[in-house]
């Protein structure tokens, strides 16, 4: 797998000068051709990329799907993501790419904290769409980045990462509108998520239920789906399969006689021993005294 290590590289493959600065630029998509280099046939960039794209064409390979780039989106990739470009298709349109290196985090909150922002890690296809409004908001943003760039002195790195933060706060209000706008579109999403839950546990399926098995099964990105969740319930998706498990044992556990062993097999423990430290951690009691209350 080939591996774009610095921002200056990325630079060269995009037919670009030097950037300003080593360890962030701003990309003007407009003023950018993707060198035809065996690097786009599977790659993983080292850094940060925040894409606003408009108009651009072709098809991107993410993990394990293909998807066209669309028009007015925002996309976000976090570093030594496996990416594939068929740059012989590929139109750059506009728009701007911002880019940057975790080493130019380091010292600031932001080098643990990004990881607190979900997209990061969502699919291609669960790209932000963008108001005209909103999309100022961040072009505005991105302007004073390139500013900052071209003129670096000590004040430079807290300056930017003001504004990098300040993007990423706004890309979570975006992202929010995003659930709630599309509330039909995700209110299918809702009951699809409920029924395969149902289904897992009325099924013999063995082993837990897990975040990643029900996002798979649904076509979304782990992260996507509990923020999707958490917006529209207020849980994520681990604390609903929790609660629909705990549910089903209490129904185990009050209608029929089997053991708390056969239950939290039943259920996908492994260790009868995991399922009552969960099962007391959610009702505050065990399962044998949550069987007694009904006797």
């Amino acid at each position: 797998m080939n591996a774009i290590n610095s921002i200056a590289e990325f630079h060269r493959l995009l037919s670009l000068p030097e950037p300003r600065h080593p360890l962030v630029s701003v990309i003007n998509l407009a003023e950018s051709v993707f060198l035809d280099d065996e690097v786009w046939k599977g790659f993983v960039n080292r850094f940060y990329c925040v894409a606003l794209k408009r108009e651009a064409k072709g098809k991107i390979r993410y993990g394990q799907q293909h998807y066209d780039y669309d028009k007015g989106v925002l996309s976000f990739t976090a570093p030594n993501q496996v990416q594939y470009l068929d740059v012989q298709y590929m139109e750059c349109g506009s728009g701007y790419l911002l880019v940057f290196h975790p080493d130019f985090l380091l010292q600031h909150h932001l080098a643990t904290g990004i990881a607190g922002y979900g997209f990061f890690a969502y699919a291609v296809n669960e790209a932000l769409h963008l108001s005209a409004e909103e999309e100022d908001d961040l072009i505005t943003v991105l302007t004073k980045i390139d500013k900052e760039c071209r003129h670096i002195d000590k004040h430079t790195q807290e300056i930017i990462l003001t504004q990098i933060e300040l993007l990423l706060n706004y890309s979570n209000r975006f992202y929010e509108r995003q659930f709630i706008t599309r509330k039909p579109n995700n209110s299918e999403l809702l009951v699809k998520f409920e029924q395969l839950v149902d289904a897992y546990f009325n099924s013999e399926v063995p082993g837990l239920l897990t975040v990643q098995y029900i996002a798979g099964k649904m076509n979304l990105s782990p992260n996507y789906l509990s923020d999707l969740l958490r917006v529209h319930t207020g849980q994520n998706t681990q604390q609903h399969i929790h609660e629909k498990l705990i549910g089903k044992a209490k129904e185990r556990l009050s209608a029929t006689s089997l053991s708390v062993s056969e239950i939290a097999y039943a259920l996908g423990f492994e260790h009868a021993q995991s399922f009552s430290t969960l099962f007391k951690k959610k009702t505050k009691l065990s399962p044998l005294e949550f069987r007694q209350a009904f006797n």
